[in-house]
């Protein structure tokens, strides 16, 4: 199957912008591992962050390319997300709804006081299912030859 996108010329540059800033989101998760910085920094977790956000860039640069995104990549990191969100949420809810003020300011998490990063993390999956979510349209909208809409009208109109 020889997919291609046809998309408008802005929505090209942002996916272009959009590549670049998840890249960049993704290098920025080497200073996760740094104990000066986080108490019990864990490689695994700044790993699995970095995965993420080259995931949703490589994405990206694939439909700056006309290329749409892999239906089950989109759906896989929309899951990863979700699954993202519902194990940092009590820290946002705690950040938000606690005894101390919210922040997001802190340098160092603690595990006296890991809302801050939690809260971060949560904020970090919620932009990045946004990302899949402006995948996911555009591939519904401007993906073209063999996509999944093609073949939905044809059986609706009965031509097939």
């Amino acid at each position: 199957m020889n997919d291609a996108m046809t998309l408008p010329r802005p929505l090209q540059i942002l996916n272009g912008i959009s590549a670049l800033l998840f890249l960049a989101f993704a290098a920025f998760q080497a200073n996760d591992i740094d104990h000066e910085i986080y108490h019990k920094a864990s490689s695994l977790d700044a790993a699995l962050w970095l995965a993420f956000y080259a995931l949703i860039a490589l994405l990206f640069a694939l439909t700056f390319w006309r290329r749409p995104a892999p239906v089950w990549l989109l759906l896989a990191g929309a899951l990863a997300f979700l699954l993202e969100m519902s194990r940092t949420g009590w820290g946002l809810w705690i950040n938000l709804f606690g005894e101390k003020d919210f922040t997001m300011m802190q340098f160092q998490m603690t595990a006296e006081d890991p809302r801050v990063e939690l809260t971060r993390e949560f904020f970090g999956a919620l932009i990045a299912l946004v990302g899949v979510g402006i995948l996911w349209w555009e591939r519904r909208k401007f993906a073209t030859a063999g996509d999944f809409r093609a073949g939905s009208e044809e059986k609706v109109d009965g031509s097939r």
